[in-house]
């Protein structure tokens, strides 16, 4: 948990870029910012479980969870899944060592699929709003939550997949963000999963949705030598 009053900064898909994650957080010490990571740590970089670890150990951070962290799991629970994890980026070494830890993989799928920030900010990992079908009213967060974990617990990992990896939709469909805003009483949401090609976060609609996914990982198969880091990974204006 992140202490009190702490700025926020949000971090794109990380993808195994150790080497440009770290450069990217400098200017940002772990003790002044609250850091929130919007998922897909791992994969097509070599170094994807050294990302969830360095998110884990990180101080005042919670990651949401991606696709890609979604795809090595379902390995664990059926490894003839392999092939198809290595078609989409996944890193065997990775898939092993999370494998041999216990620790690091209770950790992993104890983390929700949507965190709501303290001035109403939602995040979560891809820009659309098919999880509402796993939503109460009552509890909009946390009701996704507990179905992603259930999910992840007894076999569903198909469900996740397909609710965490489909295209993002809110930059184009307008009345969807607002509805899903409205669904989960939050007042913005940011995202990644889809990479931009902006300098910054891509922002939509006067600022209701706002894209952190600029392309960070130099692995991954959309990075441009014109991916700055400051595209995936920049502060959050805080709502008044």
């Amino acid at each position: 948990m992140a202490a009190d009053n702490l700025p926020v900064l949000i971090v794109g898909d990380v993808h195994g870029d150790l080497e440009r994650l770290f450069e990217a957080l400098k200017p940002y010490p772990p003790d002044q910012w609250h850091t929130v990571f919007v998922g897909d740590l791992v994969d097509y970089g070599m170094f994807g479980v050294g990302a969830l670890r360095y998110a884990r150990d990180r101080p005042n951070t919670n990651i949401v969870l991606g696709n890609h962290e979604v795809a090595m799991l379902w390995t664990l629970t059926e490894p003839e899944r392999l092939g198809w994890y290595l078609s989409i980026g996944g890193q065997a070494h990775d898939r092993d060592e999370i494998k041999r830890d216990a620790e690091l993989t209770v950790w992993l799928l104890e983390q929700p699929a949507l965190l709501r920030l303290d001035d109403g900010t939602l995040v979560q990992h891809c820009g659309h709003d098919l999880y509402a079908r796993w939503l109460d009213p009552d509890d909009p967060i946390e009701s996704v939550n507990q179905k992603m974990s259930d999910l992840l617990m007894t076999g569903g990992e198909a469900e996740a997949w397909e609710v965490l990896s489909a295209k993002n939709v809110f930059a184009q469909q307008p009345h969807r963000l607002h509805e899903w805003l409205q669904a989960t009483r939050c007042r913005r949401v940011v995202f990644g999963h889809t990479p931009h090609r902006n300098s910054k976060p891509e922002v939509y609609h006067d600022g209701l949705a706002i894209n952190f996914d600029g392309g960070l990982s130099a692995s991954h198969r959309k990075f441009a030598r014109k991916s700055p880091i400051t595209a995936s990974v920049a502060p959050l204006d805080v709502l008044s």
